[in-house]
């Protein structure tokens, strides 16, 4: 039987313990967590309505049934925590993209959800943070024509790293710069082209940044997050950390 997708079994032995309703869980247990953890995935990275599942994972509509109240218990988050502690802090990045918004997830359009009508349509934008082996770190979501300097506000005093990297759209003195020296941390930001005093920068650690592209490609590939499919601010973050899970375990 093909198993596209799955996880392999070190990567469920890693992360088997920090999900609920497992077999030593009080309360109600499942019958098997790991056929609904890789339903889940297989719906997000190949980007199917839930009711489209393959027969192998059993009726469709429990997989959404346990996924929602999973996403509103902020599990997903608590397990992507746990492998984000050991992120390596020499250095940290932050960049964003934008994805845009599925017509059947567009009913819930809003600042509630995140999804809102920019010059390509409707979409959102997901700010995020990675370490110096672009692992993912943490993230922001806003509606798709908010600047990257909104995820970065939320996002920095959260980064352990002594040194930020960044591209030019993040040269701003009063939003980023000042703040991450106030706090001692040193900025990679090559300055813009109308800086009348540009600042200086180490342009060999700045080569650094393609980690964090590189990382937004793999989070691409999970379609349903390339183009969003989830209608609520509730599950749609849900997926994203389920992505970032599944990219520290690979």
């Amino acid at each position: 039987m093909s198993r596209r997708y799955a996880l392999r079994d070190d990567q469920w032995e890693r992360s088997e313990s920090l999900l609920p309703d497992r077999e030593d869980y009080v309360g109600v247990t499942a019958k098997d967590n790991r056929l609904f953890v890789e339903a889940v995935l297989y719906r997000y990275r190949v980007g199917i309505p839930w009711r489209d599942l393959p027969e192998r994972f059993g009726l469709w509509k429990i997989v959404p049934t346990r996924f929602s109240p999973w996403a509103a218990g902020g599990v997903w988050e608590q397990v992507f925590r746990h492998p984000a502690g050991e992120a390596g802090n020499e250095y940290a990045m932050i960049d964003s993209t934008m994805v845009r918004a599925h017509q059947h997830s567009a009913q819930k359009e809003g600042e509630t959800q995140t999804i809102r009508r920019s010059r390509g349509g409707l979409s959102t934008k997901i700010h995020a943070t990675v370490d110096a082996l672009g692992n993912p770190t943490g993230f922001l979501l806003t509606p798709g024509q908010a600047c990257g300097l909104e995820g970065a506000d939320a996002l920095w005093p959260a980064l352990e790293a002594p040194v930020v990297i960044a591209d030019k759209g993040y040269d701003a003195d009063q939003r980023l710069l000042q703040p991450l020296a106030q706090a001692g941390k040193a900025a990679v930001i090559p300055p813009k082209a109308n800086r009348k005093s540009p600042c200086e920068y180490d342009s060999e650690l700045y080569q650094a940044r393609y980690l964090i592209e590189n990382f937004f490609c793999q989070l691409k590939q999970f379609c349903a997050l390339s183009t969003r499919y989830d209608k609520t601010a509730r599950n749609f973050p849900a997926a994203v950390y389920l992505a970032f899970i599944t990219i520290w375990l690979n």
